[in-house]
């Protein structure tokens, strides 16, 4: 099976390069990269033209023309994909390449069509940071699970890995981080098999780019009564 690797990209200049190596080098050999620039301004969308786009490196870079958020980048990335698996990959590096392949194996192995990787299920070495934030994730989650019946760990999650045929089949209406309980809610409305697996996280602080605040976790609250009760 091939993966398509999509990972939306806004000012992330110091990681690009790195994430880059890391997807490539992955154990999972068979694979798409397909690169979201979501108009960064610091440098990263300049690289990414000049020294990236025809290195070889990776199958394709896709340029928003103004900044419209990580769902929407998702969006258009989605869209590109011919990968028979999609999995989604951030630009930093709190999520590591090098697991894709647990995440993939219950689809392998026919029991999965979406598998989750939970930073918070299993032994996986795991950054401490903010307690507030550690809180909100499961109260967003336990939020979320409440209305899709669901019995996830870790709803908001960046990694995510779909059968591309279900994913591409659903319209994806958020442009910043509300994609997480939006496409939850939508997978979770689907008949097909979802799974999840433990996975590290190597999170980062504010300092380092850390780019989601409270306002997402308010929009997120929305996004779980708008798509489960409403759509």
């Amino acid at each position: 099976m091939r993966l398509s690797v999509v990972i939306p990209c806004y000012n992330e200049l110091a990681t690009i390069d790195i994430i880059i190596d890391a997807v490539n080098n992955s154990p999972y050999p068979n694979k798409e990269i397909i690169i979201i620039d979501d108009c960064s301004i610091d440098g990263t969308r300049e690289k990414l033209k000049l020294e990236i786009e025809n290195s070889g490196r990776i199958s394709q870079v896709i340029y928003h023309d103004v900044n419209m958020g990580k769902g929407a980048a998702l969006r258009t990335g989605i869209q590109a994909a011919t990968g028979d698996l999609v999995i989604i990959q951030d630009a930093d590096l709190e999520y590591d390449p090098n697991e894709y392949a647990w995440l993939i194996e219950p689809i392998l192995q026919g029991k999965a069509d979406v598998v989750f990787g939970s930073r918070f299920a299993g032994g996986e070495a795991h950054r401490v940071l903010y307690y507030w934030h550690h809180l909100g994730n499961q109260f967003l989650t336990m939020l979320s699970n409440m209305f899709t019946n669901l019995d996830l760990t870790d709803m908001e999650t960046c990694y995510k890995l779909f059968r591309r045929e279900i994913i591409q089949n659903i319209q994806i209406e958020e442009n910043r981080f509300g994609f997480e309980p939006e496409i939850t809610a939508k997978i979770a409305k689907l008949d097909c098999r979802i799974y999840e697996v433990g996975i590290s996280y190597y999170g980062r602080t504010y300092a380092e780019g850390k780019k989601i605040g409270w306002k997402d976790g308010i929009r997120a609250i929305y996004c779980i009564f708008k798509y489960n009760l409403f759509r």
